[in-house]
């Protein structure tokens, strides 16, 4: 401003902080679009939003994932850029030349500030590789290209995530890979747009959804190729922090082998075609497994077969042996039963014998016991029968003085007659015998 203020009726009745002015809004606002103008004229880059037009200019706002800013463009300058025909439209990615500016309006019209373009062009390969290499160091520089890389991808999962477009030839390419790995496992679709300025938030909701899945053990993101332009959705900073992040295996099969865009650098494992993502996914080619274990069970099987013909013989041998030992222990058993019956009847023989000699011996003694009572019994009446027998033996006669008178034949002699018959007798006394003549009877004297 010139430093012209406009003068008071009474300066002591200012108030307020000590400012130069005031300055008449009109003047103020003419000298702010002095100063736009006057700003370094730049080259900004980003994606369409909000496009609209007047009669005289186009309006819209230029976006990127860190702010925005509007912009005008006046339509003859438009006109001199030659655009193809609807190229400014909302999700096209341009970079427009011009610097700041700002409308002061009037009693009528309502101020504005903008961005006035004097120049567009669509997006080059060249300016969004520039963007594209700037947000890959950053986010290299955080350290989330290694986060999903140290995740442990199935060998054979049951269930897979699939983030593509419902009508698409990736969509019929993955299952067609799948099919030719024999897998028969269970696919979890979440289809989102996979081109435009709102693919990047929901292809990043489709996959949070997936990964909230606990059944879901790896999710593929796939898409066919196209510029960098139309893949621009996939190196979107919101939807690559949200895969680094994920605890699930994500595996990108963006565009073909020549594309490269930022998903590519953050999930486990990046594919050049959605087959190479089908084997990916599935690292156990189920029909190579199937053959090979296949084949493994026919040469088990005839292993077996083989084992079983040559250790046939072996095997009939040991399985007489049973029946062997089974006889031997046998006739064993048998002869120890035997033994043990011999044994048995040779103990209680013995024992037989033992008690018999005891009962002989005990009957013995009892025996001798009852003889010798009995022979004392008799040897006591044979000595009173002997007592009684000398005291009427002839012996015992003579010895009290008497003589036994016998004949010569030794015959007694019992009478006088007798005596007088034989003439000649024997007088035995008790210490011998003398011999006589009977002369005479001589008769007893009264």
């Amino acid at each position: 401003m010139d430093g012209e203020a406009i003068s008071t009726a009474d300066s002591a009745a200012k108030s307020g902080p000590d400012l130069p002015g005031p300055f008449a809004v009109g003047r103020y606002a003419g000298k702010l679009q002095e100063e736009m103008r006057r700003r370094a004229r730049v080259l900004l880059i980003g994606e369409v939003t909000g496009i609209g037009r007047s009669k005289v200019q186009a309006y819209f706002e230029l976006r990127d994932g860190e702010g925005a800013v509007p912009c005008a463009i006046w339509l003859d300058d438009l006109e001199k850029a030659g655009l193809p025909g609807g190229a400014l439209r909302d999700g096209a990615e341009v970079v427009i030349a011009g610097g700041p500016d700002y409308y002061p309006g009037g009693g009528q019209a309502s101020p504005s500030f903008s961005f006035r373009a004097t120049h567009v062009r669509l997006a080059g390969e060249g300016d969004l590789m520039m963007r594209l290499e700037a947000l890959r160091k950053q986010l290299q520089a955080e350290g989330l290209f290694e986060l999903q890389k140290q995740l442990t991808r199935p060998l054979l999962p049951k269930t897979i995530g699939v983030v593509t477009a419902e009508s698409g030839a990736a969509r019929r390419d993955l299952l067609a890979g799948l099919e030719r790995r024999g897998w028969r496992g269970t696919v979890a679709w979440a289809f989102a747009p996979v081109q435009d300025r709102h693919a990047a938030p929901r292809i990043a909701a489709a996959i949070q959804g997936l990964a909230a899945q606990p059944q879901v053990e790896a999710i593929v993101v796939t898409r066919g190729g196209g510029s960098l332009a139309d893949l621009w959705a996939f190196c979107d900073e919101t939807l690559c922090r949200t895969v680094a992040m994920l605890r699930v295996p994500v595996i990108s099969a963006v565009g073909h082998e020549r594309d490269s865009t930022l998903i590519d650098d953050v999930a486990a494992v990046a594919c050049s075609t959605p087959t190479h993502a089908a084997e990916a996914a599935v690292p156990l080619d189920c029909v190579a497994a199937r053959g090979e274990l296949e084949r493994s069970v026919a040469s088990l099987c005839r292993a077996a077969e083989s084992g079983v013909r040559a250790r046939t013989p072996h095997l009939v041998a040991l399985a007489r042996g049973p029946a062997r030992a089974l006889r031997r222990e046998r006739l064993a058993l048998n002869q120890k039963t035997r033994e043990i019956r011999a044994a048995s009847e040779r103990g209680i023989g013995e024992r037989l014998g033992f008690q018999r000699r005891l009962a002989t011996v005990v009957l013995e003694r009892a025996r001798r016991r009852a003889a010798g009572a009995e022979m004392e019994r008799r040897r006591t009446a044979m000595h009173r029968a002997e007592v009684a027998l000398r005291a009427h033996e002839p012996e015992r006669t003579l010895e009290r003085g008497y003589a036994l008178v016998e004949a010569r034949e030794g015959e007694p002699v019992s009478s006088t007659a007798d005596a007088v018959a034989a003439g000649h007798v024997k007088l035995r006394f008790a210490d011998g015998s003398v011999g006589a003549t009977v002369e005479k009877r001589i008769e007893r004297e009264t």
